[in-house]
């Protein structure tokens, strides 16, 4: 396989852009393409078998572009779908979870939170962790209803979504909570007013830096690796506007090509 051919990361919508992100600064050579099912956004109030199939058809588009490896930056999708991915298709396929094992090992209140979708809260695999690492501590669980659709919309100032934030992180202040686990690739985007909100002690964990590790971990494992030194193509589709992602992307706006396209 071309070792210069582009990662593929795909999401239920413009959140993966969190992931892309510390992918490319890991990685700053690699060609990506980067798949927003925002038409179908978002995935954390299907059914496991809408999941399974909406992710299933980004995979194949990505493999018909020519990637090498694909980046399930949905925690949904992961959490759902990707034993399907990994059986269906012979591509190395990297998930995402929510870092559950780092807050429930560091924290000294024993009281946790997690703030993720519907989707990732009542999977098999978030109960497998969450059994495995937190069954010594308390842990909150907040489904972040709402949250999404607002960061789609590119309303991450609105009123809204802080009244939303508010409600979500009142229940975790009260429990003591000193972590904070971000379950949805799209709530990154929400770190500043989450601090507003939370007392200085608690510490906010996503997984983007993971994913790209890991991601980088199998591509030099595999020698896929690019030898490309010049500017990476850096590709991006939506199958709705275009508006959040180049918003949430401004300051890459010279390197990056974001374009529409019905997938």
């Amino acid at each position: 396989m071309n070792k210069n051919r582009p990662i593929g990361i795909f999401d239920s919508g413009v959140g993966g852009s969190s992931i892309w992100q510390e992918i490319h600064q890991l990685m700053p050579y690699e060609n990506t393409v980067y798949l927003a099912d925002s038409k179908n956004a978002p995935y954390g109030n299907k059914t496991q078998d809408e999941i399974v199939s909406l992710s299933k058809k980004n995979t194949e588009v990505l493999i018909e572009m020519g990637c090498k490896i694909i980046v399930v930056a949905c925690n949904t999708a992961t959490t759902n779908a990707i034993d399907v991915l990994r059986t269906s298709y012979n591509i190395p396929i990297i998930g995402i979870e929510p870092a559950i094992k780092p807050a429930a090992l560091q924290t000294k209140h024993k009281s946790i939170g997690i703030l993720a979708t519907k989707g990732t809260l009542s999977s098999a695999l978030f109960h497998k962790t969450t059994k495995e690492f937190a069954k010594e501590i308390s842990v909150v669980e907040i489904i972040g209803e709402g949250l999404v659709p607002l960061i789609e919309n590119d309303e991450l100032d609105s009123n809204e979504i802080k009244a939303l934030l508010k409600k979500y992180t009142t229940p975790m202040v009260a429990a003591n909570i000193d972590y904070l686990v971000l379950g949805c690739s799209h709530y990154p985007y929400l770190i500043p007013q989450l601090r507003e909100m939370l007392p200085e002690h608690v510490s906010i964990i996503d997984s983007g830096q993971a994913v790209a590790k890991q991601a980088q971990n199998v591509l030099q494992q595999k020698k896929l690796l690019t030898d490309n030194k010049n500017q990476p193509t850096l590709q991006f589709f939506t199958n709705t506007s275009t508006t959040t992602l180049k918003s949430l992307l401004k300051k890459y706006s010279e390197k990056t090509i974001i374009k529409t396209m019905d997938f």
